[in-house]
């Protein structure tokens, strides 16, 4: 069922016209020829949207339309008339009317306009339900989301949590890899001890060792005094080593070895000390194609990859980007001295309708921003960044009608790819893997369209070689 439907016309042969149109295309639909009979069913269900005639003897349908909303606010109410007058429509919205058709009415205008109702009705009630679930919700919990997909997540979360065993996290840059492995910390048996973290690509090559395992007093020029590692300061507790892919090559055996022997040397002590600590670590790169390509090791990646949870990208996490957004807004509008601030059911469908790329990063980013602009007391359309206010999805066209886009085969095959490449924010490894086939196939037919990306970058390993 895609929704339930309240029709009201004083004559019985138009609401069966058009009840019969829409449970043919899946509503529910409950006819009723008096206005103020369609007021009494109002006030005793729950319809998703109220389609009236204008022209009704006993009350208008502007009439019906502002007696509706004065009580069901959040129930649209799409205007039947046959005078398709600018006044007309004026006043349809003037009284609040979500839409109104003219007759004789289109049937797939009639389906689409009760469409969109029924979607901004359930879309309002989605974002009052997660305002409340928010207002009401745990301040100390930083994850957040309903979808099946983040439930997987809390799974594993919760399973894991109780063992020592080393997690590995990836995920899309600003998909919010440290909350989880703060969220495997807070549900472990080690939430009392401390939770140390570390960005293994901001540390530079030359200081990334003593940061780990410390240093002795003179071990190089500046070290003036003896320095405790991360990994000793983190006993008790948790040690995440965030970007882990980014490790260079030579501290990737020390790594290892302090893993398996559970003890660190200082860079210049002649000793080892003893650590106790849980390793989480969290990559944005595939570490097996990183394996393979020699630049990570395959002792350190099992060592560190005992258990794997993948954070999806929010694209992919659908109606958690405005549980989201709801989470961020309450955020900012109390340190902006905002707390009545809302979003509007509009913004929370431009939110819906944008594609993420900097995934809950840029949501939080957007947030702040339009708490920021915000004059009224509701985040508008306007008030959102151009970006998102400007978005359009495109669609990818096959076919057409005119015969100077028929497409060889292969134009289409380059067209198609070049959009899934697009879609996935230029990650050729998931690309490759969208298309079916291996990244080498994608990067020679790349180089062959002449298409920017045609070669690995820095962010993503290379393709790996032909096989013999």
């Amino acid at each position: 069922m895609k929704g339930q439907v309240l029709v009201v016309d004083d004559e019985q042969e138009t609401c069966d016209l058009l009840e019969m149109g829409l449970v043919r295309h899946g509503f529910k639909v409950t006819t009723s020829t008096n206005a103020q009979r369609a007021l009494e069913l109002v006030a005793g269900q729950d319809f998703d949207v109220v389609l009236t005639d204008l022209s009704m003897p006993e009350m208008s349908g502007l009439d019906l339309c502002e007696r509706v909303l004065g009580t069901r606010p959040n129930m649209p109410v799409v205007v039947i008339t046959g005078q398709g007058s600018l006044e007309t429509a004026i006043g349809a919205i003037r009284v609040g009317a979500y839409d109104f058709i003219t007759k004789p009415v289109d049937p797939k205008l009639l389906f689409l306009s009760v469409s969109r109702a029924v979607q901004h009705r359930r879309l309002q009630d989605e974002v009052k339900r997660l305002r409340q679930a928010v207002a009401e919700g745990d301040a100390e919990s930083q994850i957040v989301g309903q979808s099946s997909a983040m439930r997987r997540v809390y799974e594993l979360i919760s399973r894991v949590g109780e063992s020592d065993a080393s997690v590995l996290i990836h995920g899309e840059t600003g998909t919010g890899k440290e909350l989880i492995a703060r969220g495997i910390h807070a549900r472990s048996r080690r939430k009392d001890g401390p939770f140390v973290a570390i960005n293994c690509a901001a540390v530079p090559h030359s200081l990334l060792e003593s940061e780990l395992f410390g240093h002795a007093r003179g071990a190089f020029t500046d070290a003036k005094a003896q320095r405790t590692g991360l990994f000793v300061q983190a006993s008790g507790g948790t040690l995440f080593l965030d970007e882990i892919g980014e490790l260079p090559l030579d501290v990737q055996p020390k790594l290892l070895r302090a893993l398996q022997e559970r003890k660190v040397r200082p860079v210049g002590a002649n000793h080892e000390i003893p650590f106790d600590a849980r390793i989480v670590a969290a990559t944005n790169r595939n570490l097996e194609d990183e394996v393979y390509e020699k630049r990570f090791r395959e002792d350190l990646y099992y060592r560190i990859n005992v258990v794997k949870i993948d954070v999806p990208p929010l694209r992919e996490r659908g109606g958690d980007v405005l549980h989201l957004a709801q989470h961020f807004l309450k955020q900012f509008a109390q340190r902006n001295d905002k707390p009545t601030l809302e979003l509007s059911t509009t913004g929370a469908e431009k939110l819906m309708a944008y594609n993420w790329p900097g995934n809950v990063r840029e949501l939080e980013n957007c947030m702040e921003h339009a708490v920021a602009l915000a004059r009224f007391d509701q985040i508008t359309v306007e008030d959102l960044p151009e970006k998102i206010r400007a978005y359009r999805a495109e669609r990818f066209v096959v076919a057409a009608n005119d015969p100077t886009e028929i497409v060889t085969m292969d134009e289409l095959e380059r067209r198609y790819i070049l959009r899934v490449l697009s879609l996935v924010g230029g990650n050729k490894s998931r690309a490759a893997q969208v298309l079916g086939f291996d990244r080498r196939t994608l990067y020679r037919k790349l180089e062959r369209y002449g298409a920017a990306g045609a070669t690995p970058d820095k962010s993503e390993p290379s393709a790996p070689p032909a096989a013999s």
